[in-house]
């Protein structure tokens, strides 16, 4: 078994006042296999700045920009991350949302 230490010390992660970590269990309980990469990338930016809540009001344009989508692939995207229940979308807003079972 390998043992873990810390291999740069002046850069642990701290959780930030303003949100938390990715959790744990897109991995564990398998949700990365619920979309592509494009998807999972649109749902990075959308943790990063979305506020306590989960919410955001970035544009496709703007999330296009941001990742080398066209609208299309940004679109696509969306449709996934809904179909998969990881976010919700009312033009202009987004939010991520709490995974299933969030409080087991």
């Amino acid at each position: 078994m390998i043992e873990k230490h810390v291999l740069c010390q002046e850069r642990v992660r701290r959780v930030p006042p303003h949100f938390s970590w990715i959790d744990h269990r897109l991995v564990r309980d398998d949700y990365l296999l619920r979309a592509d990469a494009k998807a999972w990338a649109l749902y990075l930016v959308l943790v990063t700045v979305g506020d306590e809540r989960g919410l955001s009001y970035y544009s496709d344009a703007s999330l296009g920009r941001l990742l080398s989508l066209n609208a299309e692939q940004v679109q696509a995207a969306r449709g996934q991350l809904v179909a998969a229940s990881l976010v919700a979308h009312e033009t202009p807003l987004y939010q991520v949302l709490a995974l299933e079972g969030a409080g087991r």
